[in-house]
């Protein structure tokens, strides 16, 4: 029994080295190449060897250690668990000896869960057990997309000097080290998740970290800290989640040490579940407690330990219920042991390693409930039968869970959901019988001779604890992985969709003419100004019999407003509107404007139209003409109006409904904070609405500003936001280099500057003395040029020690000349050479040589795809099998991307036929590799008239 109990200890954090060394057993086949030597070392307080392997459950007598050697083949899949608190004393203490089994299997849901998009290859070393991968074959077209690593081959950035006391160790109080369990699940480096988490610790955003602190994430993109955060949370969660349970165990006066220790090494919810569940409070005791409480634990040891001296016949008493029988003794020790196995760590260790060397499945059918429904029932039916054919699929699906696309999985789910589909996970029985061989002639063998009676007590515990505990612990184990991973990468969907989506080329200095199309209550139009500016709003009956009275109506508006773009939305009546523009722009009516139109998606316009934001927008006009101005200003500028409607109401991505609504809502606001950041804000111009999600702003301190402008006008210059209530340096740091003062929105009566770099060592002197109060006399009022660029305030000085050392001035910046001579600058020294030279790291520099080089009011977005505008229509019927068209992705989901194709419907392109070859290399390690926006020349293969669908096959993707 002692080397049972030593067998689980080793997983406790307060072990001796000596201990901590028995952990080899259980590394992964990597490290069987160790030298021996290093597990000889592993004794006990007392002294002595660990026992023969044919000893491991209950030995009784020390044999050499070596003879163990060969189990470690046994269970490959297990990692190593690494401790860091002191030892603890009391090891020899025996108080249950069957708790100090009691440590739930370590899952790794995280390491098959998908990673977020635009991953990288990583150089570390630091994490062994992730598989690196190369950048043209990170993504399997044709299999589920396995996890990524998230960081560059770049050159490795600088740690942060954590702070004496690791305040994240300290807040989790559990016996893992949160920075390796975090790198293990991640797939980071652990010197770069350190600086991850110091930085979140200091309240530093994504895209702060993203833009400004490159070398310190090893130039990780958002998505990939996006995701190490998630996982972070996860690990928080758990360290509440172990705490909670302790606290109520021992209220309960059932919390003893080792189960406290075991809660503590618990790494995911699963395993704090899997320790709790025989304690959880229920209408009656677990049997294996009631076997206890009637004091058949020492017999149940006995006959593992010293089964030649066990009679169960001194443990009957007639006159006690559970003892009154030799058979009910026998039932009893059986249930204990059945307990014992399946907490045992060991066990279902090498249970797991079994089911991950055997075809495991996943099968769906339709459930008894969604049958009896569909049965004719007399007298009244109140229930409405479920609707079985939308998941015909999946009536009977059966699929390897190792080959199960996401996509199925939440169909699965969403099915079971609604109590139309039953699931089940379909383990091999060969798993069952090499379990059962190996727990009876390895882990659980009796020391010493057993009778024919004991034995069949202890097969049969096995069998009922792998019937009742353990397989049941596999199923949901198998369950939560698939579930996790696919929520993952539907999540991963999202975002990227609402990325393309945010990020569409605005439409700059046109007049557009917004269309609300619709049947009998007509077609809304509102004429927007280059600006958005709202010219004219009203409603035209298109399709009545005074359609030609409405189009020369629409003729007088367009000439008056010279609008020559027509914007129509996608919704009810689009495809009739669109017929009525395209004949009036072939008879060329509206010449000589050279008139054209676009499709522009107008899911969410109704919503955002009676929203409280609309209204305070547009406080006197129709919610219908509301939803026209909204559809004209997508094309305008998508990102300043998407940003108004919920990210769930824009219509990307697929089971929205189906996954963590509370890891969703995170990742699309963090994705929109994103956008909006990275492209920049005029402060001065931008709506309030836009400006709470720069990066460190939030509504209070948007409100906060609009006041300060409605009181003091345009802000001059960065400087002047800490000036602003509620503005403090740390939130100043996060948004200024995200906010820019472009010198057409300041007051016209501001002194420009001289050219001079002079002219801004005063402000940067006077704003590098911080004062208490803020006055504005520590303020400077000087508009400064590089306040229009992406630079950060922090790096002001050296970006103008940089333009002295290339001989250049302010007034260059954007230049051609200046650019030549910053390239030539570093060609002839090189960039790492003028970043020592200048003190700064690469990274820094690179960003100062952006932001001079880039022209005033450059846009990241001019490189991204824009609106497509045409003159003539086409419709379903035109297109036949082989025909070669150029359309739009308009949505992608986890089966395939949506194209808009110009006929009214989208075409589906499925995702086996987007293959690597048919994508730029930039674009293979996406999970998927297509967005919105994106044009795309596909070839038709399919056109089912009767089911109204398309099929396409991916070409290329034009640029």
């Amino acid at each position: 029994m002692l080397d049972v109990i030593k067998l689980v200890s080793c997983y406790r954090m307060g072990q001796q080295k000596g201990d901590s060394e028995e952990l080899e057993e259980w590394l992964p086949n990597s490290n069987e190449g160790k030298p021996k030597g290093r597990r000889q070392r592993g004794t006990d307080e007392t002294g002595e060897k660990k026992k023969v392997t044919k000893r491991v459950a209950k030995p009784k007598e020390p044999k050499p250690k070596a003879e163990r050697k060969p189990r470690v083949a046994r269970v490959p899949k297990v990692k190593k668990e690494k401790t860091n608190t002191k030892q603890q004393t009391e090891d020899a203490v025996l108080p249950k000896p069957e708790l100090q089994q009691y440590v739930a299997v370590k899952e790794e849901a995280s390491h098959n869960a998908c990673a977020l998009i635009f991953t990288c290859p990583s150089s570390s070393q630091h994490v062994p057990k992730v598989k690196k991968e190369e950048p043209d074959d990170s993504f399997t077209f044709d299999e589920p997309a396995q996890k990524k690593q998230k960081t560059t081959n770049s050159a490795q950035g600088r740690p942060i000097k954590l702070k004496s006391g690791n305040s994240c160790v300290e807040d989790l109080q559990m016996n893992w080290d949160p920075i390796q369990v975090l790198a293990e699940k991640s797939g980071v480096e652990q010197w770069v998740c350190a600086n991850i988490v110091q930085l979140f610790q200091e309240e530093n955003t994504i895209p702060f970290m993203v833009r400004y602190r490159k070398e310190l994430i090893n130039h990780m993109d958002a998505d990939a800290v996006r995701d190490v955060q998630l996982t972070l949370e996860e690990l928080r969660s758990v360290a509440k989640k172990s705490r909670s349970v302790s606290q109520t165990l021992k209220k309960e006066g059932v919390l003893t040490s080792e189960l406290e220790m075991a809660l503590k090494n618990c790494t995911t919810a699963d395993e704090i579940d899997h320790v709790y569940a025989p304690y959880k409070k229920g209408s009656k005791l677990s049997k294996a407690r009631r076997a206890k409480e009637l004091g058949l634990e020492p017999v149940a040891l006995a006959l593992l330990q010293e089964p030649q001296k066990l009679d169960l016949q001194s443990s009957i008493q007639p006159n006690t219920k559970g003892l009154s029988t030799l058979d009910e003794v026998a039932t009893g020790v059986q249930e204990i042991l059945a307990d014992m196995i399946a907490k045992d760590k060991e066990t279902l260790t090498y249970v797991q390693s079994l089911c991950d060397r055997s075809s495991v499945t996943v099968h769906s059918s339709v459930s008894k409930t969604a049958l009896k429904e569909q049965q004719p029932q007399q007298g009244n039916q109140k229930s409405k039968p479920k609707d079985i054919a939308k998941f015909s699929l999946y009536t009977d699906f059966t699929c390897d869970v190792q080959r199960i696309q996401h996509h199925q999985t939440l169909a699965i789910n969403r099915g079971e959901n609604l109590k139309i589909l039953t699931v089940k996970v379909n383990i091999p029985d060969r798993v069952k019988n090499d379990f059962c061989r190996w727990c009876i002639n390895v882990r659980w063998r009796p020391q010493g001779f057993a009778r024919p009676e004991l034995m069949t007590i202890l097969k049969n515990a096995v069998e009922d604890s792998y019937k009742r505990f353990i397989l049941p612990f596999l199923s949901r184990g198998y369950r939560s992985k698939l579930t996790a991973s696919a929520e993952k990468e539907s999540i991963a969907m999202f975002v990227r969709n609402l990325r393309q989506r945010l990020l569409m080329c605005p439409v700059r200095g046109r007049v557009i003419m917004g269309v609300d199309p619709g049947f009998h209550h007509g077609c809304k139009i509102a004429i927007l100004s280059p600006t958005s500016q709202i010219l004219h709003t009203d409603v035209v009956y298109l399709h009545g019999p005074a359609k030609h009275k409405e189009a020369e109506k629409l003729r007088h508006l367009m000439f008056k407003h010279s609008c020559p773009t027509i914007v129509i939305g996608n919704g009810k009546a689009c495809r009739e509107t669109e017929a009525f523009f395209t004949d009036l722009i072939k008879q060329r009516f509206f010449k000589p404007l050279d008139v054209s139109y676009c499709i522009t998606d107008e899911a969410g316009a109704s919503i955002y139209s009676v929203s409280p934001e609309a209204v305070k927008e547009m406080p006197d006009m129709d919610p219908n003409l509301r939803s026209a101005v909204s559809i004209g200003r997508r094309v305008q500028d998508p990102l300043a109006e998407l940003i108004k409607i919920d990210p769930k109401h824009i219509g990307i991505g697929t089971y929205q409904h189906d996954v963590s609504q509370s890891l969703l809502r995170a990742a699309l606001d963090g994705v929109v904070q994103e956008c909006v950041s990275f492209v920049g804000v005029d402060i001065n111009i931008c709506s309030e609405t836009l400006m709470r999600h720069i990066a460190g702003l939030n509504a209070g301190r948007a409100r906060s500003i609009m006041e300060w402008k409605e009181k003091n006008g345009p802000f001059l210059n960065r400087e002047q936001l800490k000036l602003v209530k509620g503005l403090g340096p740390k939130s100043f740091q996060q948004c200024a280099g995200f906010i820019r003062i472009n010198p057409e929105t300041v007051r016209s009566d501001l002194p420009p500057p001289t050219g001079g770099n002079d002219d801004l060592k005063a402000p940067l002197k006077q704003t590098a003395e911080k004062k208490k109060g803020k006055g504005s006399g520590s303020i400077s009022n000087q508009f400064n040029p590089l306040d229009q660029t992406c630079i950060h305030p922090e790096s002001y000085s050296i970006a103008l020690r940089f333009l002295s050392q290339i001989g250049g001035s302010l007034d260059q910046m954007g230049s051609a000349g200046l650019r030549q001579g910053i390239e030539s600058s570093l060609k002839s020294r090189g960039l790492d050479v003028l970043a020592k030279s200048l003190d700064t790291t690469p990274e820094t520099l690179q960003l100062i040589v952006d932001g001079l080089t880039q022209p005033p009011g450059f846009d990241i977005r001019q490189d991204f795809e824009q609106a497509d505008f045409k003159r003539e229509i086409v419709s379903m019927n035109d297109l036949h099998d082989g025909m070669v068209v150029t359309g739009r992705v308009t949505n992608t989901a986890l089966f395939g991307a949506f194209v808009d194709i110009g006929v009214g419907r989208s075409g589906l392109i499925p995702k086996r036929f987007i293959t690597p070859d048919k994508l730029p290399v930039d674009q293979r390690q996406r999970s998927l590799a297509l967005g919105p926006g994106e044009r795309v020349e596909v070839r038709v293969i399919n056109v089912d008239h009767q089911r109204n669908r398309i099929t396409l096959d991916l070409i290329r993707v034009l640029r």
